[in-house]
């Protein structure tokens, strides 16, 4: 009988494991974090942020990225391999010009968020894209309940990254162009 009750506790014990690992969250984690940073430093030598970044001309933006916008289209090596990388900097307040943003990006800037397509099998079915928002010094902006926003940031949800783009048309998870991500790498 003892032997049925260790058993039957060990049991116990591993569907509790079970249940915890699917309710742990699928994004934020410290592997996801050491990934942004990782995207961040390739985004600051490209000055795509930071101190010196590049500058074209925003464009009106709507919620949940900003009023004002900046997209980038590249690539970048992070971990030996090459994806594409999209950097959206968020501007706002609602109201915010143009010239304003032009004047002062600094003032304005809000957050950058961005998509990097990472190796195939990372996540097959969302199109193995690592999403991140970043503050503008760099630091991980966070959820409502403290998750660090990086990595399968609204997958299974219903808001969040994963959750809004994969309403975008075509396969590539991308609102503003139905390009071929392959040719931003050539």
């Amino acid at each position: 009988m003892a032997m049925k009750f260790i058993t039957g506790a060990a049991l116990g014990l591993g569907l509790a494991g079970v249940a915890l690992a699917q309710d742990a969250p699928m994004f934020g984690g410290e592997e996801d974090q050491a990934y942004a940073q990782q995207v961040w430093q390739a985004m600051t030598d490209q000055h795509l942020a930071g101190d010196g970044a590049i500058m074209s001309f925003p464009y009106p933006g709507t919620d949940p990225h900003g009023m004002m916008l900046e997209t980038f289209y590249t690539t970048a090596t992070i971990d030996g391999h090459e994806g594409a990388l999209v950097v959206k900097r968020n501007y706002g307040p609602e109201g915010v010009s143009v010239d304003e943003v032009l004047g002062a990006p600094a003032e304005h800037l809000g957050a950058l968020t961005i998509m990097f397509q990472r190796e195939a099998g990372y996540d097959d079915e969302t199109g193995n894209w690592f999403y991140a928002k970043y503050l503008p010094d760099g630091s991980l902006d966070q959820s409502p309940d403290g998750m660090a926003l990086a990595g399968l940031v609204g997958k299974n949800a219903e808001a969040g990254c994963i959750a809004c783009h994969q309403n975008a048309g075509g396969d590539d998870y991308l609102f503003t162009t139905d390009a071929e991500m392959g040719m931003m790498m050539e």
